[in-house]
């Protein structure tokens, strides 16, 4: 399907509410654990909603651990100039949940061109995230794909009680290289703050700003002419000793194996980051999928159940034997 088909058919979905008016939608999410009715021993977390076009929660799921997993649809077929989107999660005391993408995004060429907004308007995302003591957050959204001359901004504020756990992990293609597109005028931003309370007070974990541009996507100190950039960030809920640490980064970087692209990761004080650079968003899922369970290896929790909105994922990502055949496994607190 052509650009100029894809725009036309994201325009006619929204041409029923808003013309071509940009969409200001809003999604809140609060997350709440509860006693299990079955078993008073278990605890299992539900949630409540309120959502306005073009987002809309698609039915929960549970795990087998109690965690909710909720995949957030939207309805408009793409984002384009000017569209506006924010998201708001309050997580619970206790409370576990996993919130991904319905598809991946799409975001077209901007539009809405002037004097003021020479290359065209950005369409933008606010995410902010509330969790308190033992909240366990996981935010794993698909893949966002820049189409040439897109323009795509995010700021993402994360808010963490003492013993918190969030994860998130984000894959972007600039440009869609399989037609023999490139970025051109567009562009991908992005700023990400994690701060945490703390008996001293309030303490940043982590500020990481980013923007890809073609420059970037050029320059061999950038992108290297590679179309796909990934990030991974886990703000861990306790401090991890360096023993453990060193045996986490060791077997994250082993999880390489078999993966095309350029892959790093680090120690945060408290928490781990992840950088993929290459050609294929499957290996960056891939590796990060494979990393997402190393966290919940790490904590003695259970082996990540891919949510059913996902592509076909990488066989044996998950399995049991893969984390514990030739590999130490660190032992920190429980979540």
């Amino acid at each position: 399907m052509s650009v100029a088909k894809e725009l036309n058919r994201a325009r006619s979905q929204r041409a029923p509410m808003t013309g071509d008016r940009p969409w200001h939608g809003q999604c809140s999410l609060q997350l709440i654990s509860k006693t299990a009715t079955d078993d008073l021993q278990s605890r299992l977390t539900v949630h409540q909603s309120q959502c306005t076009a073009p987002f809309k929660i698609q039915r929960a799921n549970l795990d087998h651990d109690g965690r909710c997993q909720l995949p957030l649809l939207h309805t408009a077929g793409g984002l384009v100039g000017g569209d506006q989107l924010s998201v708001n999660v309050k997580a619970g005391a206790d409370s576990r949940g996993l919130v991904t993408s319905v598809a991946a995004q799409k975001v077209y060429g901007s539009v809405g061109r002037s004097k003021q907004h020479p290359k065209g308007r950005w369409a933008s995302q606010e995410c902010h995230f509330e969790l308190e003591t033992n909240a366990d957050l996981e935010w794993l959204p698909q893949e966002l794909v820049v189409f040439q001359g897109g323009l795509y901004k995010q700021r993402m504020q994360v808010e963490l009680q003492p013993k918190a756990s969030f994860l998130c992990a984000e894959v972007v293609r600039l440009g869609r290289t399989a037609a023999g597109e490139t970025l051109n005028e567009g562009a991908w931003r992005s700023s990400l703050e994690i701060c945490r309370q703390t008996p001293i007070g309030r303490q940043w974990e982590l500020v990481d700003q980013l923007e890809l541009n073609s420059e970037v996507l050029q320059s061999l100190h950038g992108m290297g002419t590679q179309p796909v950039f990934g990030s991974f960030v886990w703000a861990a809920p306790h401090p991890l000793t360096a023993d453990v640490m060193e045996i986490l980064l060791r077997n994250c970087r082993t999880d390489r194996a078999n993966l095309e692209g350029s892959m790093a990761c680090g120690g945060l004080d408290q928490g781990l980051v992840a950088r993929y650079i290459g050609p294929s968003s499957q290996a960056a899922r891939q590796w990060f999928s494979r990393l997402w369970a190393r966290t919940r290896q790490l904590r003695r929790l259970s082996t990540p159940q891919p949510p059913r909105e996902w592509p076909l994922q990488e066989e044996g990502t998950f399995s049991n034997e893969r984390f514990t055949k030739n590999h130490q496994s660190p032992s920190a607190s429980p979540h």
